[in-house]
């Protein structure tokens, strides 16, 4: 099994004989990333590294200033943002149900639909989740 200092220096971090570290821009960016995943913590991911908390939060601040930028999202991280729905009076948002419809609900539901370009894509109110997911993801290789 490797070590610390072998784990580290796979990554390409510098460790000098005095113990101290310099980390590239795109190591640090990757740990960023891997701290901003549902359910990691900061101080588990620091832990993970070798690091001290205090020293991936300064990370986290530098990339939320543009000073550090962070790796693409890879397709396996596709996940949907929430969707915030307005009336037409413009007031305060209401936020979309998520609750599974029921039959009586979906009849009287309005399909969903997906814009590009002058290209509209209607589907089924019923459509899953995984489904409108695949489109999208077919979508986006087109566009």
């Amino acid at each position: 099994m490797a070590t610390t200092v072998e784990f580290l220096r796979g990554y390409g971090v510098d460790i000098r004989t005095n113990g101290q570290r310099r980390w590239p821009d795109e190591v640090k960016a990757r740990i960023v990333a891997e701290s901003l995943k549902p359910g990691a913590t900061v101080n588990g991911v620091a832990a993970r590294y070798g690091l001290r908390a205090n020293h991936l939060l300064e990370w986290r601040s530098r990339a939320r200033d543009g000073r550090l930028v962070l790796p693409a999202v890879e397709e396996d991280d596709f996940c949907f943002a929430p969707i915030v729905v307005l009336d037409d009076c413009g007031d305060a948002p209401v936020p979309a149900v998520s609750a599974p419809l029921t039959k009586s609900d979906a009849a009287s539901a309005d399909p969903i639909e997906i814009e590009i370009g002058q290209v509209t894509i209607r589907l089924d109110c019923t459509t899953s989740s995984d489904r409108i997911a695949e489109i999208v993801r077919a979508v986006g290789v087109l566009a």
